[in-house]
Parts: structure tokens; C-alpha cells; sequence
């Protein structure tokens, strides 16, 4: 049970404050794959948007983040662990996006979100520049999954992925090359790649506002 429900708030409001606002200038620096490849994207590379939501939801426990498991028929990361985002459609902003796609992959409706804000933009080597945001959700709003998208949608501790010591550098070959990615294994589940790479761009923020 969650001793001091302050404390949550506490935790909100901090990462409110090491957040850029949810409108406005893109934040900066821009993170991605290639961080920890020494493999920075090639100059006049075109990258196509995406956006993705980062939900919050308070539980008796304490702060949760909801992810998705990918469906495992997908001709793209099938399987993998995310969170709830796509593509920009024409003349959408990544926000609209973001709250786009949870709709429609995880049954969240944008009403029950309250953005609070963005941060660094990231680079996936797959050509994607994706812009995340946080959002606090109502914990009574029932979730259900996309089956042409999702298998499963879970929560994990907010506090265990905030924590450095919970993020590991692994490396595996891919196309015939060493790649190093960050890894945050929690209760059976493997958290890695990008979504990794964005959750740990959120933790060096949220801990840089102590």
C-alpha cells in the first residue's frame, strides 16, 4: 500500500519540472540509437515522425508506467516491448499523434490524459525520429488492447526504471555488427532498444531534479 499518497504527487511535480512543455520549440539534445555506436545519423538523412505516449498511472503501490507488448504477428519488432505511438498522419502534431495511438492500440481515451510534458527527441536506426511525451492517466480508465497491434498491455514500477542501477548496457550482433543498447529486465519481461533509450533519456532528466 502506498504509505504517503504525497508522495506520488511529489513525484509528478518533479517530473513536471524536468519536462519541456508539451507546445512549443523541439527539445533538445536529440538522443538515439546510435549514442552508444559511435553511428550519429547521416547529414540530409530524411527521418519520419513519430510520437509516443509515456502513461503514468497512480496505483496503491505508488506510480506505474503502462507499456505494450507488440503483437507477435507484426511484420516490424514484433514482440517487443513499447509504448503506445506511431506515425504522424498529415498535419497532425506529435501530441495528437501520441494521443492518437493510444486511443487506437490500448483504448485510452485522450480524455482521460493529462499531458505533462516532453523531452528529448529520439533517433531510431530504423529512420524514425520519435517525440515522446508523459501523461498522467485516470486510474479508473479501463485499458484494452488493439489484437492487430497489441498482445499485452502491463505496468511496470516507476521508481525501477528511474533507477540507474537498473539500467543495463548490453550487446548483441545485428547485420553483422556489434551493437551496444541499453536493457532494463524487470519481473520476466525484457524492456530494450528504444524504448530502453527513451526511458533512460526520462531518468537522466528526473534525476537531475532532485
Amino acid at each position: 500500500m502506498l504509505d504517503d499518497p504525497f508522495a506520488v504527487n511529489s513525484l509528478v511535480e518533479r517530473l513536471g519540472r524536468a519536462l519541456d512543455p508539451v507546445e512549443g520549440p523541439p527539445p533538445a539534445p536529440v538522443r538515439g540509437d546510435g549514442d552508444l555506436n559511435g553511428a550519429p545519423s547521416p547529414t540530409g538523412r530524411v527521418l519520419r515522425p513519430a510520437a509516443v505516449l509515456a502513461p503514468l498511472v497512480v496505483r496503491e503501490t505508488g506510480l506505474s508506467v503502462v507499456f505494450t507488448r507488440r503483437a507477435d504477428h507484426l511484420s516490424a519488432h514484433a514482440g517487443q516491448i513499447s509504448f503506445p505511438g506511431g506515425r504522424l498522419n498529415a498535419g497532425e502534431d506529435p501530441a495528437e499523434a501520441a494521443l492518437r495511438e493510444s486511443e487506437e492500440e490500448i483504448g485510452l481515451p485522450r480524455s482521460r490524459v493529462r499531458l505533462i510534458g516532453r523531452f528529448d527527441p529520439y533517433e531510431t536506426v530504423t529512420g524514425f525520429q520519435i517525440t515522446p511525451f508523459v501523461g498522467l492517466v485516470d486510474s479508473a480508465a479501463e485499458l484494452r488492447a488493439d489484437p492487430g497491434e497489441v498482445a499485452e498491455i502491463f505496468e511496470t514500477p516507476f521508481d525501477f526504471l528511474m533507477n540507474p542501477a537498473n539500467h543495463v548496457l548490453e550487446e548483441r550482433m545485428f547485420g553483422g555488427q556489434l551493437r551496444r543498447y541499453y536493457a532494463m529486465p524487470h519481473e520476466g519481461r525484457y524492456i530494450w532498444g528504444a524504448t530502453a533509450g527513451l526511458l533512460k533519456a526520462l531518468a537522466d532528466r528526473f534525476n537531475a531534479f532532485r
